[in-house]
């Protein structure tokens, strides 16, 4: 019998490989419990899961879609994107998502803590770099939303929309040195660890941290270019 994570990695796979099709759409829960020979209402716990964590989101009437609910900044993302290079995103991030960790260390509820325990604990070294990067993305999205700043979570949401570019991604994976995920893993726990204990400046640090080793090897990547 297929566990419950089982049948989320097999929608987690339509996710990986861009099965849904262009628009993003997923199947509809029968499709998903007729393909995978799952019941109905096992699609729909694992589903209830994802979208929790972030990776797929729904709507009413419309159907359920992969990554996050459509956004305003997405068409300001897309034009952004176009003109600007990873340097400078790394540049506005170290702006921005340190300042968010603080404010998270101090408003951050114990079961958003959990959760941001539970998606650190999904990055594993032998799942696909396009999966890694789901969970990184949705580990930072909720210490963004958890810092409760409307308008800083708008400026990490077009950063995010930018890097969720399939180019982008790529570029950062060639950027990304041997052992440099161990690395990733360490310091997401020093940032959550930092963000439980309420201690904002250690949030901050650490999540700064943590950005520029990856600002090193993208400069590093651009000038062997």
């Amino acid at each position: 019998m297929q566990t419950d994570q089982d049948v989320k990695s097999q929608i987690m796979s339509l996710l990986d490989t861009n099965a849904p099709g262009t628009s993003g759409r997923l199947p509809s829960e029968r499709a998903l419990s007729e393909r995978f020979r799952i019941g109905r209402r096992r699609i729909r716990d694992a589903l209830a899961q994802l979208e929790s964590e972030g990776l797929i989101w729904r709507k009413q009437g419309a159907g359920t879609f992969a990554g996050r609910a459509i956004d305003p900044t997405g068409e300001l993302a897309a034009r952004v994107a176009g003109e600007t290079n990873a340097i400078q995103v790394m540049e506005a991030r170290l702006c921005v998502e340190p300042e968010l960790a603080a404010l998270c260390a101090q408003r951050i509820q114990p079961a958003a803590v959990s959760q941001l325990r539970a998606l650190a604990g999904r990055m594993k070294p032998d799942l696909s770099n396009q999966e890694n990067e789901l969970w990184d993305s949705a580990l930072h999205r909720l210490i963004a939303e958890e810092a409760h700043n409307k308008p800083l979570l708008t400026c990490f949401a077009m950063l995010d929309e930018i890097r969720a570019n399939a180019d982008w991604v790529a570029f950062r994976a060639r950027a990304r040195a041997p052992g440099s995920f161990a690395q990733t893993l360490h310091q997401h726990s020093a940032i959550i660890d930092a963000i439980a204990s309420g201690n904002a400046e250690d949030a901050r640090s650490a999540m700064h941290r943590h950005l520029n080793m990856r600002f090193t090897a993208l400069r590093a990547e651009m000038t062997d270019l």
